[in-house]
């Protein structure tokens, strides 16, 4: 007599992917029909967000910890910045935002291209954390900056398409990521509070699992 068969072992899902720590520098310029930011599309080829309109950024570096910079961070970006991490990462991620600048867009916040980079015009804009079930998966702060901070002409390695500056409301007219639609929206409030309103500012917005959450000090 031989024995039944036996059913398939379910097959457990696989963990989710730790998140790597990124950073995306949005590009600010002011114009009289309103304000723009420099954005760019991702080729069909990439792995994370193909065919998507994006701001610059990237992952972090191993690099990015220790390297030098001409200013650091403004203390209420750096003490932000360092919810959820430290004062190293905080470094980093500010230096990963200009590195990744160089590389896609060859623009720079230093002096020349590959000179430590200026980063006390940056402000800190918000945080998001790609959802648990994609393959690849960033914790990614969003960093500012005004454009008259930025020096060069727009060129890069080309792994974004089409560089130009963008209207706010021009881009939230079109196909978006959600990401990118909420962050250009949290640009708008930001845009609209004082220097000191922002420099005051002790949480983050945290874009978690599609929603905002807040963490802070």
């Amino acid at each position: 007599m031989t024995d039944p068969p036996r059913a398939p072992s379910p097959t457990l899902p696989a963990p989710p992917v730790t998140p790597r720590p990124a950073a995306s520098l949005l590009i600010l310029r002011d114009t009289t029909p309103g304000p723009e930011v420099l954005m760019g599309m991702r080729g069909a080829g990439h792995r994370f967000m193909p065919n998507r309109l994006v701001f610059p950024g990237g992952a972090v570096d191993p690099g990015d910890f220790d390297a030098p910079v001409a200013t650091p961070l403004p203390a209420h970006a750096l003490r932000r910045l360092a919810i959820g991490g430290d004062a190293r990462l905080a470094h980093a991620l500010g230096i990963a935002a200009a590195r990744e600048l160089e590389e896609e867009t060859s623009l720079t916040l230093g002096a020349t291209l590959g000179s430590p980079p200026a980063l006390d015009g940056l402000d800190y804009l918000c945080r998001a954390v790609t959802p648990p079930a994609s393959p690849v998966r960033f914790d990614a702060r969003f960093l500012v900056v005004d454009a008259a901070r930025v020096s060069g002409a727009l060129g890069g390695s080309g792994e974004l398409e089409g560089l130009r500056y963008y209207g706010v409301a021009e881009a939230l007219a079109l196909d978006l990521a959600l990401v990118t639609r909420e962050v250009l929206e949290k640009l708008l409030a930001w845009r609209a509070m004082s220097p000191a309103t922002r420099a005051a500012q002790t949480r983050v917005a945290v874009l978690h699992n599609r929603a905002w959450t807040w963490e802070g000090l």
